[in-house]
């Protein structure tokens, strides 16, 4: 009966699956914009490649910073639940009255449509969108200059961090697991733990899919149709999902925390941040070894367990131990902070297909007889590379890795995050030596100095792009889901939204940290004649090449340090213990 019974569960549940199928929807809408963001700032706004990469880049991580401070809100104050359903709510109430005022703008400068409605982003305007309808509104009758373009698109980032980490962290919550430790699910620690795995795998496989949607379909309307239905599609789809996760409200598993979410303040948050200042001050902080632990000193994974409880203690609970609580808290938070520091690298590479891979594929013959492929659309074949290898990686890589190592157990969730991190270098060496190809081809066909020459630069297929994409799609699958999986198990039951809005602020810092990149980088490689360097305009000067290379450098670099520290780092494994 018990292996009946933990057969049984485990798997995913119906409400996991509902809330997977939402993801993927959030994908689909910000992909279907996202994706191809970088030609319209270069085809419409007229912005320069190495502007628009950085614009494209710093937006990017203003939306993966801002879910951080949303999941403070979720975890202190609301509950995961309260979190969707007010920004849906938000959404909903405020898209109808802003799709009204972009149409009347569009009708009265039928001219214009474009520039308006690129600034209706369907999911991102959670929160915001009223505001950004008249912003884009100003925007269309004062002809102000193209920078405040972005006044309105930022504004949107602040619908998007009120969604994304409360629905992952409420997804996991759904697992019949019985992680709750009210509940017995017949589950073994180790069954647990592949559970949690097997959901956060099947989670990025729904995003893939919405990815893929959006890359495709929306690519292709977007450049043969018009950007305005291109922008409007996604938002009709997203409205109707939102229907169907309110009316699947009666399926959800509503966890709540002991002592209430009402009961947990910003006091805790201060408390955190004056250990942490203590912290750095005395210099305490370390990474324990797993040789001390295995002689007995488990005093980390001891820390952990106990950790298990709200930010803030039950009313009744004495002052002492709720100051206890808070610096080993603070503990579990600064011990990530290495691991997280060293993935910035790999989220400055995460960023490449959306941008200078996009502009890349523009430069090179993109048309199958009449048919023009969308530079944009390539971005598919990240996510069809995910959607094919995350089925088959536990029936296939995890055996071929156990024959492998000659071990049942598999590889970590650290050893999978630095698997991936050799396929991004991998792709990113790959993407170096074509572009480093297209230049030779480039300079041949215009030594000549003829026009019908000058035309052959660009007939080196989009399809030699193929690679680097793919390896970039198989470093997903290991080091973005060991990354959602590492966060989330490392931080207490009730700070799990938290867990997730860590794991997003790693793609949203290095988003800054690659736009700082390229601006070193601009001033560092410019020359008289070439004010822009590596990232020139003009095909026959730039040196994507390069730029590709120092990225798979700098990522090599960053893999020796991970591997150095994760030999150093104990925490929990993916079943809690």
């Amino acid at each position: 009966m018990p292996e009946e019974r933990s057969a049984a569960k485990a798997t995913l549940s119906l409400p996991c699956v509902l809330v997977i199928v939402m993801a993927g929807v959030e994908r689909f809408a910000n992909k279907g914009v996202g994706s191809n963001l970088v030609t319209y700032l270069t085809g419409v706004v007229g912005m320069s490649t190495a502007a628009a990469a950085k614009s494209v880049i710093t937006w990017n991580g203003v939306s993966f910073m801002l879910p951080l401070v949303s999941a403070i809100l979720a975890d202190s104050y609301w509950d995961r639940y309260s979190t969707i359903a007010v920004s849906s709510l938000l959404y909903v109430l405020v898209s109808l009255d802003s799709a009204r005022l972009l149409i009347s703008s569009a009708i009265s400068h039928p001219g214009e449509t474009s520039t308006v409605l690129v600034l209706y982003f369907p999911l991102m305007t959670l929160l915001l969108q009223g505001m950004v309808a008249l912003s884009a509104c100003a925007l269309l009758r004062t002809r102000m200059p193209r920078y405040t373009f972005f006044v309105p698109l930022y504004l949107t980032c602040l619908g998007q961090g009120g969604y994304q980490p409360s629905l992952q962290a409420f997804g996991a919550d759904q697992l019949a697991i019985g992680d709750d430790e009210e509940t017995d699910s017949g589950l073994t620690a180790e069954e647990k733990g592949k559970v949690k795995g097997m959901f956060f795998r099947w989670w990025y496989f729904g995003m893939c899919s919405g990815s893929l949607l959006g890359n495709s379909i929306m690519s292709y309307i977007q450049d043969n149709f018009g950007w305005g239905l291109g922008f409007t599609i996604p938002t009709a789809v997203m409205a109707l999902s939102v229907v169907a996760f309110f009316c699947c409200t009666p399926l959800y598993k509503h966890t709540q925390p002991k002592g209430g979410a009402g009961s947990r303040t910003s006091s805790s948050s201060c408390s955190i941040l004056k250990v942490v200042k203590s912290f750095i001050a005395s210099r305490k902080i370390s990474l324990q070894s797993r040789d001390e632990e295995r002689n007995g000193n488990g005093d980390a994974i001891s820390e952990l367990e106990l950790q298990e409880k709200p930010l803030k203690a039950e009313p009744g609970a004495s002052k002492e131990s709720q100051e206890e609580a808070t610096p080993s808290v603070a503990k579990i938070i600064l011990g990530l902070l290495p691991i997280w520091a060293i993935l910035l690298v790999f989220a400055v590479i995460f960023q490449q297909p959306t941008t200078f891979f996009t502009k890349q594929g523009m430069l090179m013959n993109h048309t199958i007889g009449a048919f023009v492929i969308p530079p944009a659309m390539l971005q598919s074949s990240i996510t069809i590379s995910i959607i094919l290898l995350v089925p088959m990686y536990d029936r296939v890589i995890i055996p071929m890795i156990n024959a492998i190592t000659r071990s049942t157990d598999g590889i970590t969730v650290l050893q999978r995050i630095g698997v991936g991190m050799v396929f991004s270098v991998l792709a990113m060496v790959i993407a170096a030596l074509v572009e480093s190809w297209r230049l030779r081809v480039s300079a041949g066909a215009t030594a000549g100095a003829g026009e019908e020459e000058a035309a052959a630069a660009a007939r080196l297929s989009i399809f030699w792009l193929l690679p680097q994409y793919v390896l970039l799609g198989v470093s997903d699958v290991f080091t973005v889901v060991g990354m959602q999986e590492f966060f989330y198990t490392q931080v207490p039951a009730t700070m799990r939204t938290i867990g997730i809005g860590l794991y997003l602020s790693v793609f949203g810092v290095g988003g800054f940290l690659g736009a700082f990149m390229i601006t070193a980088l601009e001033m560092a490689t410019a020359r008289p004649g070439n004010k822009r360097g590596w990232f020139s305009d003009d095909p026959r000067e730039s040196h994507l090449d390069n730029f590709y290379w120092f990225l798979a450098l700098l990522c090599f670099v960053s893999f020796v340090i991970f591997t150095h520290l994760s030999k150093f780092y104990s925490g929990k494994d993916a079943s809690g213990n």
